[in-house]
């Protein structure tokens, strides 16, 4: 028996009572993803928090939480755009519930009843992916630019606040689709084009000129020159 129940103290049984009420009360718990089904854009999760149990004998032992099931993932997204990533079995997450039965809404959208009267219940879970415990944190996190990021930092998208650079790093960087660019382009390697350059093109700078180059040792007149060199 719990030493507080024989205390006769009105104020501490109450306060025992409140407390009993709020383990009933599901908030927010990090847990572990166990699967991901993209159609249905739903998670299972393992919390990663266990729950305490006391025996018949009065004895205590800590058991797992059960899967909760079903868990809709949230992405970022507003006006006709959505920011998605992949989720793998092993991420970390966090689960946010509901304060109220989010069944119907779930199943049919718009505004709808409760499907049943449960409140903050296990249930109700909506998963937040990218929360990390410590051994899972990210390494080399950048504190003045935003980065969309391979975990390893191998590859990102970076994004200069002060709107001077965007950085894209990646072995291999495709853009499909008509691109118009109308600044400087600077190549700092080989570039190679597949397909026709159409338009006028004025080189200038270091090597030859393309608009003003010239061949010594060719006499004018209604023959060809040789191949470029």
């Amino acid at each position: 028996m719990d030493p507080r129940q024989r205390t006769g103290d009105a104020a501490e049984m109450l306060r025992v009572v409140a407390e009993g009420n709020q383990t009933k009360i599901w908030t927010a718990l990090p847990g572990i993803i166990q699967s991901f089904d993209a159609a249905k854009m739903t998670c299972v999760v393992q919390p990663t928090i266990q729950g305490r149990q006391v025996t018949s004998k009065d004895e205590v032992k800590f058991i797992n939480f059960p899967l909760l099931l079903d868990c809709p993932v949230f992405f970022p997204s507003g006006g006709g755009v959505t920011l998605t990533f992949p989720i793998a079995p092993g991420d970390e997450c966090l689960v946010v519930f509901s304060s109220r039965c989010m069944d119907a809404w779930w199943q049919s959208g718009g505004i709808q009843p409760p499907a049943e009267a449960r409140m903050h219940d296990l249930s109700d879970g909506f998963v937040l992916p990218g929360v990390r415990s410590q051994p899972r944190v990210l390494s080399s996190v950048s504190t003045s630019k935003a980065q969309l990021r391979s975990d390893d930092g191998a590859t990102y998208v970076e994004l200069d606040p002060t709107g001077a650079i965007v950085k894209i790093k990646a072995t291999t960087i495709i853009l499909d689709g008509a691109v118009t660019i109308t600044g400087i382009t600077t190549a700092q390697a080989n570039v190679n084009v597949t397909g026709t350059v159409t338009g006028s093109v004025d080189v200038v700078g270091g090597g030859k000129n393309l608009k003003t180059h010239i061949h010594s040792g060719v006499t004018v007149g209604g023959g060809n020159t040789g191949a470029p060199v």
